[in-house]
């Protein structure tokens, strides 16, 4: 099965015309892979490293929320330096897909040295937990922000980047759904009451399923697009051109608002159905059933996007989540089928989030070439997933900040004013934000039209560049 790319060549009329090309499934399948294999982390660190901290672990919430926002904020601005380098980067390879290659087996180690715990002290346990998440945060960006810019490169459509970028989210909900289904099961199987060991081999793990999944991206996927100038820019004029690109910071707050409610409410579930629900026997099922709801809302997000423009579906997606997410404050503990519904429901109106972000990432993209001539395709990627960090290192602070305000005492039964508190953090305080960032996305300029004529206007420039 293919799927043509269109290509805006000038007529001697001087019209623009369309050609086509084909995008292979294979390479839409490649590249979603690679995802779920970054979800084997991602989802991972959202869903258990904080209850790991604090009950596996054992260091205080203050202490794990506060050391999670320091560690995430080191390594978000390590973001824009590692979107400078692979923009810069020459291979045999391309830009970005060596590095698929080169830290796959380092990334698994920083993972299971994170979900290590030494016998140390408690300031020792601090020290170890600092070291240990900053450098694979480190790595999982130096990794991560060629992956995202690659799709940058495959199409330069619109359309076609959406749906790619659909098979990523796919990819990486379905990683997400085997994270969260399969680790509350593979920590007791494989550590055999051990749950310290149990940690680390489920890592392994993952780790190892990861870094193939990484080889195959790399083999199935081609490096398409290249700018219109072969001389790279200054990173100060990189910079300057983010901040001169109005979309991309509409795009740059709305990943930041969104990241904090997505992260909260994944980051509050196993604390919700552990001490509120009193089921922890269901935290497995309640996450995966979650993520299965995000990977079918990506799923048809290409199909949305035929009939509604991304702007303002975006505005929908996001009011509809904010309003789903405070209706949870009222569903009674015991009411559990009613909350796996409105769960269900909260995660197909915000799977399409991120390949619509992701796919207008892109665009900006185009749009920054279009306007200045030049292009820094892992710069825009890497900066956005800045805002994306910097808004999950926000969350995880704030729950474990909250936790502590509200008297939480790990593996207790909870206060009423406790379990009102979790119950806050996964309904009403989400939800609210979510509210927020369908406001913000009202500021957001470019519709389909205007995306049309930019790629036009640039495969026309590239055209009469290459004919000179």
């Amino acid at each position: 099965m293919t799927v043509p790319v269109r290509h805006c060549t000038a007529a001697p009329d001087g019209k623009v015309q369309q050609s086509t090309t084909a995008v292979r499934l294979r390479e839409k399948i490649g590249y979603g892979l690679g995802d779920m294999g970054f979800n084997f982390y991602w989802a991972n660190i959202s869903a258990f490293l904080l209850i790991y901290y604090t009950d596996v672990f054992g260091i205080s919430a203050a202490a794990a929320g506060t050391m999670m926002l320091v560690t995430k904020i080191v390594d978000a601005f390590t973001d824009p330096l590692m979107g400078a380098i692979a923009d810069r980067t020459r291979s045999r390879f391309g830009k970005f897909r060596p590095y698929l290659l080169w830290l796959a087996l380092p990334l698994a180690g920083a993972g299971v040295l994170t979900y290590s715990t030494p016998d140390l002290g408690e300031t020792g346990k601090l020290v170890w937990a600092y070291g240990t998440y900053t450098l694979l945060m480190l790595v999982y960006t130096a990794i991560n922000i060629p992956y995202s810019a690659l799709s940058g490169v495959i199409t330069n459509d619109s359309q076609q980047r959406t749906t790619l970028i659909s098979y990523r989210f796919i990819g990486g909900f379905s990683g997400g759904i085997l994270v969260t289904y399969l680790t509350p099961k593979l920590v007791p199987l494989l550590g055999q009451g051990d749950d310290v060991l149990g940690w680390q081999l489920t890592m392994l793990v993952f780790g190892i399923a990861a870094a193939l999944m990484f080889f195959i991206t790399f083999l199935t996927t081609k490096e398409r697009i290249a700018p219109l100038s072969l001389q790279p820019n200054a990173v100060r004029q990189d910079l300057t051109d983010l901040k001169n690109n109005k979309p991309w910071l509409v795009l740059f707050a709305l990943a930041l608002i969104i990241m904090v409610t997505i992260t909260m409410r994944a980051g509050s579930g196993v604390y919700y159905f552990k001490y509120y629900v009193v089921r922890p026997d269901l935290v497995g099922e309640f996450l995966s059933s979650y993520m299965l709801a995000l990977a079918l809302g990506a799923a048809v997000t290409p199909l949305m996007t035929r009939f509604i423009d991304k702007k303002r579906l975006m505005v929908l997606l996001m009011s509809l989540a904010g309003l789903l997410s405070i209706s949870l404050y009222f569903v009674p503990a015991d009411a559990v089928g009613v909350i796996f519904a409105l769960n269900l429901a909260i995660g197909f109106v915000l799977g399409p989030k991120s390949p619509l972000a992701f796919s207008m990432y892109a665009d900006t993209a185009d749009y920054n070439e279009w306007r200045t001539g030049r292009r820094a395709t892992a710069m825009t990627f890497a900066a956005a997933t800045f805002s994306q960090k910097l808004g999950g290192a926000i969350a995880s602070a704030l729950i474990g900040w909250l936790l502590a305000a509200i008297g939480y005492v790990a593996n207790e039964q909870q206060s009423s004013g406790s379990q009102t508190g979790i119950v806050l953090l996964i309904s009403v305080i989400p939800g609210v934000i979510a509210l927020l960032a369908a406001f913000v996305m009202r500021y957001y300029s470019l519709d389909n039209q205007q995306l049309a004529k930019i790629q036009c206007d640039l495969q026309q420039r590239k055209a009469e560049a290459a004919s000179r």
